[in-house]
């Protein structure tokens, strides 16, 4: 018989759920290099890449599961895809645009953390919540007003989080 976590929603009306904290800040502490963002994947690539730290979940998936797992260790129910700037609009800066549905499939590892901890803990289910930032540019405006530019990066960001299992919120009217 497989487990079946309770409704997000239910437990939100049940009890104050905990979303982990600052990824920039737990990233920044762990004195990463322009190599951990590199990788072997990316050792020739013409820009510089350190920053990029949605590009970690390639090259140093090591370092953000650790992170999680630090947050689902201090009691956070919630962790957050490190998807913040996974955009064709932000990764341009990088010159990663094309990665950039890449970089929200690969978040179904972050689903594999919350799993393995509500596996150890059935009572407590945790969750992950695909985290979509803003553009690093400012949006510009589009001549066709019923579909801006940056709407169609975002659209395309949603497709690879669903893939992991990401599901938005229902939005009450």
């Amino acid at each position: 018989m497989s487990h079946v976590k309770p409704d997000i929603r239910r437990l939100a009306a049940e009890r104050i759920l905990l979303l982990d904290g600052a990824m920039g800040t737990m990233i920044q502490q762990e004195g990463l290099e322009e190599a951990d963002f590199r990788g072997e994947m990316f050792r020739d690539h013409p820009f510089a890449l350190k920053g990029d730290s949605d590009l970690l979940c390639l090259t140093r998936p090591d370092v953000i599961a650790r992170i999680h797992r630090a947050y689902l260790d201090a009691g956070a129910d919630i962790i957050e895809t490190n998807t913040f700037n996974a955009t064709r609009v932000s990764q341009a800066e990088y010159g990663l645009e094309a990665l950039a549905y890449e970089l929200n499939v690969e978040a179904h590892v972050w689903r594999a953390v919350a799993d393995e901890y509500t596996a150890k803990t059935p009572h407590k289910p945790r969750y992950v919540a695909g985290a979509m930032g803003p553009t690093n540019r400012s949006a510009s405006l589009s001549p066709d007003v019923n579909d801006p530019g940056a709407q169609r990066h975002l659209r395309r960001t949603q497709r690879g989080l669903r893939r992991t299992g990401a599901r938005p919120a229902r939005r009450r009217r």
